[in-house]
């Protein structure tokens, strides 16, 4: 295990369920939102046009009941965050809250956007995942623990297996997954580089 503090090994808390599929990433966060200088506030956007009508009252969605409040880890269905490949998505879900997404499939792009932020996006099959969204839906204040060196998700009523890419589960266990960071570790060392490499000035 790693001694890098920025390593991801675990996140536990109660969910969230989302049911339904496809669900892309201009349903996540409207392209509207695309014009942010940085990722602040967007946590408060995220599924805005599916959680509020057009006079700003709200609509039935998960994201907007209390009783999922405070809720850790996201389960999705099949091809979550498809469609356009930005990084608002997976940011505004973040700041939402959630740390960790589960879900029959993800969109790439999207899910190395997840990567790249420390979120988990792990899988399971479409009887699973099913099974979890209406655990959650019948208890939800139960708790999850999602392990991801054993690649399990448990709960005192439940442990499924789940699944995650073997490159993003090396990057969350090591704590390489923020590359910016990493970059910035190394400054010293690209400054050296930089320096022995011949001026074509």
């Amino acid at each position: 295990m790693s001694n890098n503090p920025a390593a991801i090994t675990a996140v536990q808390g109660t969910a969230i369920p989302l049911p339904g599929n496809d669900v892309d990433t201009d349903r996540i966060i409207p392209a509207r939102y695309l014009r942010s200088v940085t990722f602040e506030g967007l946590g408060a956007e995220v599924f805005k046009d599916e959680r509020f009508n057009d006079e700003g009252s709200p609509k039935s969605h998960p994201f907007n009941e209390e009783k999922y409040a405070g809720a850790a880890i996201l389960i999705v269905g099949r091809n979550f965050g498809c469609g356009s490949s930005r990084e608002h998505a997976p940011q505004a879900i973040m700041r939402f809250g959630i740390k960790a997404i589960i879900g029959e499939s993800f969109g790439e792009i999207f899910a190395g956007n997840c990567t790249s932020i420390g979120i988990p996006a792990c899988t399971a099959d479409e009887q699973t995942i099913d099974e979890l969204q209406k655990l959650v839906q019948n208890n939800p204040q139960l708790n999850f623990d999602l392990d991801l060196e054993a690649q399990t998700l448990s709960s005192e009523e439940k442990s499924v297996a789940v699944d995650i890419s073997p490159a993003a589960k090396t990057a969350l266990l090591a704590g390489t997954w923020n590359t910016l960071d990493e970059l910035l570790q190394n400054e010293a060392v690209i400054e050296e580089v930089h320096q022995r490499l011949p001026s074509f000035v």
